[in-house]
């Protein structure tokens, strides 16, 4: 006959050995990616030194790695790269702001989503490449017209992620819930916004991911300054080797942002947890 010790004890070992395999997984994967990186850039450097690429055209990992290493230590990268950063934060604030409370209205007001949803669509459907241009007449080369760009991009994938999580509730409680009286904002925080936020934190990684590209598209048109910028300053110029490095950069920046919104979104919303790649229920 089992005792409360005896199964506590059991639990806390089916709860040790699922962490140990959780952990063990991870360190696979991670392994697996490490083997893959090191094959691919070996391959890379073999290939440009067998057939004497040229660098103008394609240059090596060693020459692409001391172009990074010169532009981060002595030259424009990081100034360019905090350029970029602060139009990509602060366009992904107020984008994902804008989306999350767009969602909530429409999911509220019916009559607002029979009228504003038709032209929400009707602007995502316009490429973002030709807004850049009129953002760059409205606003100016500044970082308004960059920011303005990001937000016109990162708006919709929260907008339609957050409906969708919200639209997810659990009907039968909504009843239970108005068949007791309760307030709306009350179902609201209890209820939608619980079901809501796993879907929202899918919407932001695709969104950060999003706002890199377009800070970045936007600096491509007219800019004096950001990666974007220092990617077409070296194409000019035939320094492949630099465009290599701000490309590394920009990679690993989107990774990185990318990273951290799904490390917040695992441990502020838990019970939507989901393996890369899926979108909370």
């Amino acid at each position: 006959m089992s005792t409360p010790a005896l199964e506590k004890s059991r639990f806390l070992s089916r709860r040790a050995a699922t962490r140990g395999g959780a952990s063990y997984g991870k360190l696979t994967s991670f392994a697996a990616w490490v083997v893959s990186a090191i094959l691919v850039v070996s391959f890379w450097q073999w290939y440009t030194t067998k057939f004497n690429v040229s660098p103008a055209l394609f240059p090596s990992p060693l020459e692409v790695g001391n172009s990074l290493w010169a532009n981060l230590a002595h030259g424009p990268l990081l100034g360019d790269l905090l350029v970029t950063m602060r139009e990509v934060m602060i366009g992904f604030f107020f984008g994902s702001l804008l989306g999350f409370l767009l969602a909530l209205v429409i999911s509220e007001f019916q009559p607002v989503r029979t009228i504003v949803y038709p032209y929400v669509i009707g602007l995502q459907s316009v490429p973002k490449t030709a807004l850049a241009p009129m953002f760059l007449i409205w606003f100016g080369f500044g970082m308004e017209s960059k920011v303005a760009l990001v937000i016109s991009t990162v708006f919709f994938p929260v907008l339609i992620n957050t409906l969708s999580g919200i639209e997810q509730t659990d009907r039968d409680l909504l009843e239970m819930l108005r068949a007791y009286c309760a307030r709306r904002w009350r179902v609201f925080l209890r209820v939608k916004l619980p079901s809501a936020l796993p879907a929202l934190f899918a919407g932001l990684e695709l969104a950060i991911v999003l706002a890199v590209i377009a800070a970045v598209v936007a600096e491509f048109l007219g800019a004096v300054g950001g990666l974007g910028y220092r990617v077409l300053t070296y194409n000019t110029n035939l320094d492949m080797a630099g465009e290599f490095a701000a490309l590394a950069v920009l990679s690993v920046t989107g990774f990185v942002l990318h990273a951290i919104i799904r490390f917040v979104g695992q441990r502020l919303v838990f019970w939507g947890r989901q393996p890369d790649g899926a979108r909370g229920a």
